[in-house]
């Protein structure tokens, strides 16, 4: 049995404009459903491949603020989600949520302030603004996890070094054997090594299920690290020419 508390989503596009740039996005024109069949699955592609743009509105479908947070921030600095939510169905499994948190790394610092305008004598602020921010954004991403929890998450490796990278995906494979469910959007070939995850790739001009070591990030990481002198003399061979 799925106990996963998002079990998939559908979209009906007859509700999306005619003229709207969701037309555009090549792997997510057309697509009517997903099945998420893993407690953590990773959205991974290129830039502009859609895979935020599907994450932002699967949040916002499920009841998120579009800059993030828990279900209970309402604010908005600058409104710049797409449509694809309000023409988006979340299929729900028969298991609820205890918690649940929307991190993205470019709102970030939005959600850190607003989390000041929160605070009471029983709920003090984390006073993340203090730290640096890698320091500040894992120590976000630490004091929201919990057990049987949903987390959607943008790009959580932003603000990470490769250690503390090391450190989420601990966290993550922790809590999804807690009960746990994650939804993540990322570029990292740290975290998407996670045993076990689904990965679709948005690539190709459609979206796949992937292999870890067939997606790109691990592809280029990998030619990278094992042939670096050949790549960058490659790389930078017009730099070098007189």
């Amino acid at each position: 049995m799925n106990e996963l508390f998002i079990r998939g989503v559908t979209i009906d596009w007859s509700r999306i404009d005619e003229y709207s740039y969701l037309r555009d996005i090549e792997a997510l024109c057309g697509v009517e459903r997903i099945d998420f069949a893993e407690p953590v699955t990773f959205f991974v592609g290129e830039n502009g491949s859609g895979k935020s743009t599907l994450l932002e509105a699967i949040a916002v479908a499920h009841g998120f603020n579009p800059e993030g947070g828990t279900k209970n921030y309402a604010f908005s600095t600058y409104d710049s989600h797409s449509e694809l939510h309000s023409a988006m169905r979340v299929i729900k499994g028969w298991r609820r949520e205890q918690f649940g948190y929307f991190l993205r790394a470019e709102s970030f610092y939005n959600v850190a302030t607003k989390e000041e305008d929160y605070v009471d004598a029983a709920h003090p602020s984390k006073e993340y603004h203090k730290k640096s921010h890698g320091e500040s954004f894992m120590a976000l991403a630490e004091d929201n996890l919990r057990e049987n929890s949903l987390y959607i998450m943008d790009e959580p490796e932003a603000a990470l070094s490769p250690q503390r990278q090391l450190a989420l995906l601990a966290q993550i494979h922790e809590y999804a054997l807690s009960g746990a469910q994650f939804l993540i959007a990322t570029h990292s070939p740290i975290l998407l090594g996670l045993p076990g995850a689904q990965i679709f790739c948005f690539d190709e001009g459609r979206i796949h299920p992937c292999a870890y070591e067939d997606t790109e990030s691990y592809r280029i990481t990998e030619m990278f690290i094992n042939n670096r002198r050949a790549v960058l003399n490659r790389l930078l061979a017009d730099d070098e020419e007189p």
